[in-house]
């Protein structure tokens, strides 16, 4: 059974609960998502280790409910427009 967006959302914002999220159903078929997330919580760390949070966030339902995640992560400061 896939994922409803309203789930995914909800245990992203558990895990990061300053964070700016947006979510795309990438497919239609709340199976495909991609989740752009830009929280504090990243700051420091490796691209690999960020990806490893998320998908701790969501409690071992990526591969079962959750088939495909394309994940965009980030600070607040790389997320912002040069200058700011």
């Amino acid at each position: 059974m896939p994922m409803p967006v309203e789930e995914l959302r909800g245990h992203l914002t558990e895990a990061f609960p300053d964070a700016e999220i947006v979510i795309d159903d990438l497919a239609g078929d709340g199976d495909h998502y991609r989740a752009r997330i830009v929280s504090a919580a990243f700051a420091g760390l490796p691209r690999v280790r960020q990806h490893q949070l998320v998908y701790a966030a969501l409690k071992g339902k990526m591969g079962g409910e959750l088939h495909a995640l394309a994940l965009e992560t980030s600070t607040p400061a790389q997320a912002s427009p040069a200058g700011d």
